[in-house]
């Protein structure tokens, strides 16, 4: 079912740009998708090829949903005033230009955000966060980082908990540095740390996860360290802020239980308050930051108001 004839002008797009998959939305007014897809980032083919097949998914979205406004969602260091990709690793992205460049390639307003943030915007607004007033909210994929909201809002200095140092010496991080969290505790290092473990190729986080939970020792073992590094970093970050919950997003939400539970067993050895923040799943999933880009967007239009209403002085401020 479309919205495309019945709203065509209302109707806002959100992408975001991950290692691994370009995620997209195209959102009505009232928060239901018209739209929501993906395609591979390829980002072995280089920064400039990553840009082009954004700047041509958009464009093939505006085509078929003619939005007033877009969002856009990047991982890395990012310069929210200016639109910038100041700096994404895994993506070759330095300094890019990404909302003007998407801006000109659409011809409408486009929102700009870090991808942590944007998703952290969505759980609010949508998801695992709408009921409580404040949260961490902690993607785990192939980075790790962590966004606090707060009444709705993620006002910004986001950890990138992934490149805090948990083994000191330990396997070298696309950041320069060594023994960073997201070389054990990543979704893409469970599996890489497997495999190398095991010489068995083509393995997954999930099947790690999967042999872990049926008795598999390496497994357990790998499993088990990735799920400790992560507690040790969650119990600095949440310090003094005493979030009420900890959403968990990226593709290890997804293992459930049995990532949940040892990780909230993990934290609550740690944690010394009374109250300890609840850990929960994301309840968006993969879409979390391209659902934000797309309410970022919507932010950006004005509010719409009956035929006639601005002749009769009721201007917006």
């Amino acid at each position: 079912m479309t919205h495309r004839a019945e709203v065509p002008s209302a109707v806002v797009i959100g992408l975001e740009v991950g290692v691994a998959q370009i995620r997209a939305v195209a959102m009505a007014p009232d928060g239901s998708l018209v739209h929501s897809g993906r395609r591979p980032t390829r980002a072995d083919r280089g920064p400039d090829a990553v840009l082009e097949t954004v700047l041509e998914y958009a464009a093939d979205l505006a085509r078929h949903h003619a939005p007033s406004a877009a969002g856009i969602a990047v991982p890395g260091l990012v310069g929210e005033a200016t639109g910038t990709s100041v700096f994404a690793a895994h993506l070759g992205w330095r300094e890019i230009p990404v909302r003007r460049w998407l801006a000109e390639e659409l011809d409408v307003p486009v929102a700009f955000g870090h991808d942590v943030r944007t998703g952290g915007l969505a759980e609010a607004r949508l998801g695992a966060g709408r009921s409580c007033r404040s949260f961490l909210y902690v993607p785990v994929g192939t980075g790790i980082a962590a966004s606090m909201v707060l009444d709705g809002y993620a006002p910004g200095g986001d950890g990138e908990l992934g490149h805090v140092v948990v083994r000191p010496g330990g396997d070298p991080c696309p950041c320069g540095g060594s023994g960073c969290l997201e070389t054990i505790a990543s979704a893409a290092a469970i599996a890489r740390r497997y495999r190398l473990a095991t010489g068995e190729a083509r393995v997954t986080a999930r099947d790690v996860q999967a042999r872990a939970a049926a008795g598999d020792g390496t497994a357990a073992a790998i499993w088990q360290e990735a799920v400790e590094g992560l507690a040790e970093v969650l119990t600095a970050a949440v310090g003094d802020s005493a979030p009420e919950r900890i959403v968990i997003g990226g593709p290890l939400s997804l293992a459930g239980r049995t990532y949940l539970d040892p990780l909230r067993k993990a934290l609550s050895e740690r944690l010394t308050s009374p109250d300890p923040p609840r850990v929960v799943a994301s309840a968006l999933g993969r879409r979390a930051a391209a659902l934000g880009a797309a309410l970022l967007a919507q932010d950006l239009r004005p509010p719409r108001h009956p035929a006639g209403a601005e002749a009769a002085g009721h201007h917006s401020a």
